[in-house]
């Protein structure tokens, strides 16, 4: 039996500042550095090890994943950094404080474009600055695969190629992998792990800086484990369900 580890990056400073971040390549906010470092801290003292890392292009979880095999004594590790595990991308509404929008929008909407499985955000153009395919490290993907407004649905699609291609192969050799990625490309592997519907997927909420722990056999989930305090893990999955709604306005 051997052991998968998937990590949604530290807090970022627009998780802290409650903004749709997507793609936005934001760092980490104080309490995220705080929580890459126990969470590694975690891992250490529980004497995992790992053989392979697997993570983003966006430095929330890169640096995550740094503060991460630093604490473990393992930065030697060989990586393997893919525009597949990037965050969902929230279209035209990256950058938008939530609270704001549910104030001009409404719950429902801004809940429905947050949390619904098949139904995008507005999008971005091309044309628009901030789109991806104007950034070098998007280079070597064809122009009509980088997103301009993604819903979960989409995000799955994107992300399941890495599992298939890459991480399950070496599961499959007896390797030992770590990722960490961002809440909703987690939720796409999860969903894909545990067979979660698409009804059931959109309530799984993922806290910052928590290792969770799949043991797995013969490539098979057998089990799945939050490392941590278990009262500030609920705490922290509720602050999550309730970003965006009108009590945080």
């Amino acid at each position: 039996m051997n052991e998968l580890v998937l990590i949604r990056h530290g807090q970022s400073t627009w998780n802290k500042d409650n903004r749709f971040t997507g793609w936005v390549d934001v760092g980490l906010s104080e309490q995220g550095l705080a929580e890459a470092e126990a969470a590694g801290k975690l891992l250490r003292e529980d004497n995992f090890d790992f053989d392979v890392v697997y993570t983003s292009f966006l430095q929330r979880a890169i640096r995550t994943m740094w503060c991460i095999l630093e604490e473990m004594n393992c930065m030697w590790l060989p990586v393997h950094r893919t525009w597949r595990l990037n965050e969902r991308h929230y279209g035209a509404l990256q950058g938008l404080n939530k609270a704001e929008t549910v104030a001009e929008h409404g719950e429902e909407q801004v809940q429905i474009w947050r949390r619904s499985f098949d139904t995008p955000p507005p999008q971005m153009t091309p044309d628009d600055p901030g789109w991806a395919g104007h950034d070098r490290r998007y280079d070597l993907i064809p122009r009509d695969e980088i997103p301009c407004g993604e819903a979960l649905k989409q995000t799955v699609e994107r992300a399941l190629p890495c599992w298939h291609e890459q991480i399950q192969p070496e599961l499959a050799e007896g390797r030992r992998v770590l990722v960490v990625a961002h809440g909703n490309s987690m939720r796409a592997l999860i969903k894909h792990l545990d067979g979660i519907s698409d009804e059931d997927i959109v309530g799984l909420n993922l806290p910052t800086g928590v290792p969770i722990v799949y043991d797995l056999d013969g490539g098979r989930p057998v089990n799945r484990r939050l490392l941590g305090d278990p009262d500030a893990i609920a705490d922290a999955m509720e602050a999550v369900k309730n970003q965006g709604s009108e009590e945080n306005t």
